[in-house]
């Protein structure tokens, strides 16, 4: 066999086991602050044990197949921050079996699992405290206190000096007791049973025919509703007090 036709089938039979290769490295970029703390140490020859997938530390995230880091998908917090994985190469193999691992039940107790002095430098990502919105109330409480008592009374007792109201019905003060009683007062016409009597101009349809309010229809426009829930703002809240202890 001519030299030049053997060398090109050497050549051409080694370019699956390049392939093949290529698929066992994975190139991982993490700060400074990251290493240096040994956690990578600890996880990365364990996970290369039960992968047979190669790891190596890029001193730079460019041509990085995974950066850890601020973005991506929160993986742990420790050192200061919660770090995340950016997942730059999707499709190569061994970052997806390095990032599967990562988020694994197996790759999280390894990292949680990381306590050079007996104390786990590392642990789950912390939960974003919830947002609060601050709702502005652009009604007029006085206008809404005058709605309540003339609308709600019937069913509500809407403050001590209304009075009335029906035994099985929360007050006013019952339910501006709870914490989300601003959207039940901001959209209380579509809350049961409501909509069996309340109307709502421009919002709510008319009663069908053959469907018809059981009581005098309680009807309010959008102003109405926004005045109520301004004068519910003013209220204090009922004292509901402590849960029984069973003895």
């Amino acid at each position: 066999m001519p030299w030049r036709i053997l060398i090109a089938v050497l050549v051409l039979g080694m370019m699956p086991i390049a392939g093949r290769a290529q698929d066992k490295l994975v190139q991982l970029y993490a700060p400074p602050a990251l290493v240096e703390t040994g956690l990578l140490r600890h996880i990365l020859p364990r996970f290369s044990l039960k992968t047979q997938v190669k790891v190596t530390l890029m001193d730079q995230p460019d041509g990085a197949d995974i950066v850890l880091g601020g973005d991506g998908r929160a993986l742990f917090h420790g050192a200061g921050q919660t770090w995340r994985m950016a997942v730059v190469a999707p499709d190569h193999p061994g970052s997806k079996r390095l990032a599967d691992w990562l988020t694994s039940e197996v790759g999280q107790r390894t990292v949680v699992g990381f306590a050079p002095e007996g104390t786990p430098l590392f642990g789950p990502p912390k939960t974003a405290a919830p947002q609060v919105v601050s709702l502005e109330l652009a009604g007029d409480p006085a206008l809404g206190q005058t709605v309540s008592r003339s609308k709600c009374g019937r069913c509500h007792v809407i403050d001590i000096a209304s009075g009335g109201g029906i035994g099985s019905t929360p007050s006013f003060a019952v339910l501006r007791s709870l914490p989300d009683w601003e959207q039940r007062f901001l959209s209380f016409y579509a809350l049961n049973p409501h909509p069996a009597f309340t109307m709502i101009d421009g919002v709510t349809p008319e009663f069908p025919i053959d469907r018809p309010s059981p009581i005098v229809p309680v009807t309010l426009t959008l102003d109405e509703v926004e005045a109520v829930l301004a004068f519910v703002a003013t209220m204090a809240a009922a004292d509901l007090g402590a849960p029984l202890q069973h003895q």
